[in-house]
């Protein structure tokens, strides 16, 4: 009778024990979708979606950018502002997103790399060493859980671009994103 009584004991011990693991497992699996969910999207997901397909990346664009493009007047001393909208926009790839570090003949070192890494806010940089960077990129991750780009700098519309010249680098810019809307529609 004792026997029984403690294997009795010692199954629903076992049982409650079960049934507490599960619990905590299934509560540890809420939490961490819980913190993803809060997080938003992974942005290296998010990344490769928005180098591969044009019309998903100017949905993530929150046009018109936070900086002006800013270039100097004809008479080389006035400053001129435009709003950085859809029809500026060169489209970014993944070569052009891929962080590295590249030595060339001429000796110059061009670097391409995220600057800022914070889990809700990016900055991705590219240039050569010791120079004015070529590009800059800013992510946020935006209050509805999606990553945007939300300010960029990019050599298309440098300071030294005379204002006289701005149609026509717009116009470049509309041919080299025909090319990526063909590869990646």
């Amino acid at each position: 009778m004792k026997v029984k009584r403690f294997a009795c004991c010692l199954l629903v011990s076992v049982l409650l024990m079960s049934v507490s693991l599960i619990s905590c497992g299934n509560s540890s699996k809420t939490k961490a979708e819980n913190e993803i969910a809060q997080s938003g999207e992974e942005f290296k997901a998010f990344l490769d979606k928005f180098t591969s397909s044009a019309t998903f990346q100017y949905t993530r664009i929150k046009f018109p950018l936070k900086t002006p493009i800013t270039l100097l007047a004809d008479d080389g001393e006035t400053e001129k502002t435009f709003p950085f909208t859809k029809e500026k926009w060169p489209l970014l790839d993944s070569e052009t997103m891929k962080e590295e570090r590249i030595s060339q003949e001429e000796g110059g070192i061009y670097v391409s790399k995220f600057t800022v890494n914070e889990p809700k806010h990016k900055v991705f940089e590219a240039g050569y060493e010791e120079s004015e960077i070529d590009l800059r990129v800013e992510f946020e991750l935006l209050s509805d859980g999606k990553w945007y780009v939300v300010d960029c700098y990019t050599g298309w519309y440098g300071y030294d671009l005379p204002v006289g010249e701005l149609k026509q680098t717009i116009a470049h810019v509309k041919e080299e994103n025909a090319t990526f809307k063909e590869i990646h529609p």
